[in-house]
């Protein structure tokens, strides 16, 4: 792709989230999030492969469905309540209908379909930006608008996080299986969004690094599936040593970063009497963490030739910048010493 193309529609990319960021009408927000979709499109198509021209168009509908949804929704409160406010979405119709269009955006189960098969279409650095940017003008729109049906966000957190584990279990594509992982870890997020969004903002903050740094692992180990995974050795020996700490902080293995949103989560909804709510919500994180455990046995453990579908690759000396790969790893792995710091900055 041109570089000049690229840098536009980067900028656009970012200018959609920032504009849908800063918006306090829903209109300028709406515009804000269509800036976005439109913008990604391209990216995602650029190689021309039919597997991402399809991921492309699956994922231009269901953002245009979602969107559909959104812009309905706004209009119904604007004509029920007369406002066009954000902060001012009071009436439950528009704000249950505002909640499902934005779910549909994120992801989240059971409207969660579209995610995995979009995100298996697409590179590793396209996969990267849906699996993480994406994810943050929805999110902001949901912590602006204070929902108060807290029925349905506790059924779609749930929801997600079984999906979330159960859906990744038998996958042997990484790309799939990141996007389960997405799930679940949006439907944390989800669960404890009323009661502490700043705990909501520490999850997604802990999940974007750690997201980050596993696709980042992925991309210069040249991983796409299981079995390349085993044989991510001769390129990278130290990496490869260091990556099974990164996948055991997705599943929130302590004292890995990777578990802080996940404890505090759960003493916020114990706090709240969802004692049930919590127990669920830890028993599906055990389902991610087997298949977590799983990737990092495949990469840490098992070494050719027991695994013989995979092909030997060249031991060439990597020449690619490992700045960003160091700092997410090292994140990934420690920050959960700086928990207090990190919620009281969150917290004013």
């Amino acid at each position: 792709m041109n570089p000049y193309v690229w840098a536009t529609l980067l900028s656009t990319l970012g200018l959609g989230t920032l504009m849908t960021f800063s918006s306090s009408h829903w209109l300028l927000a709406w515009m804000g999030l269509e800036i976005n979709t439109l913008a990604i499109i391209p990216i995602m198509a650029q190689y021309h492969h039919p597997r991402a021209v399809e991921a492309a168009i699956k994922y231009f509908l269901t953002q245009a469905t979602a969107a559909a949804v959104i812009l309905f929704s706004t209009i119904t409160n604007a004509w029920l309540t007369g406002q066009w406010e954000i902060e001012q979405m009071t009436h439950p119709l528009p704000v249950t209908l505002l909640t499902i269009g934005l779910a549909l955006k994120l992801g989240l189960a059971p409207l969660h379909s579209w995610l995995p098969e979009v995100l298996q279409g697409l590179d590793l650095g396209t996969g990267l930006i849906v699996a993480t940017w994406q994810k943050l003008a929805p999110l902001a729109l949901l912590l602006q608008i204070h929902p108060s049906n807290s029925t349905l966000l506790i059924i779609l957190g749930i929801t997600s996080t079984l999906v979330g584990g159960w859906g990744g279990l038998n996958q042997t594509q990484l790309r799939k299986v990141m996007a389960y992982s997405s799930i679940a870890h949006l439907g944390w997020m989800i669960l404890v969004l009323q009661f502490a969004p700043s705990l909501t903002l520490a999850a997604l903050y802990i999940y974007l690094i750690m997201t980050a740094s596993a696709f980042f692992i992925f991309k210069y180990c040249k991983c796409t599936n299981i079995n390349s995974l085993a044989i991510s050795w001769p390129k990278a020996p130290a990496l490869t040593c260091l990556t099974p700490l990164v996948l055991l902080s997705l599943g929130g293995l302590p004292p890995l970063s990777g578990f802080l949103p996940k404890w505090m989560i759960l003493q916020e909804l114990a706090a709240q009497d969802l004692a049930i709510t919590a127990v669920i919500t830890a028993l599906t994180a055990l389902l991610s963490l087997y298949f977590y455990l799983r990737l990092s046995y495949a990469m840490a453990l098992v070494l050719p030739p027991h695994i013989t579908l995979a092909h030997m690759s060249w031991r060439f000396t990597p020449t690619r910048m490992k700045m960003h790969l160091a700092l997410t790893t090292t994140s990934t792995a420690m920050l959960l010493p700086l928990t207090p710091a990190l919620m009281a900055l969150l917290k004013r």
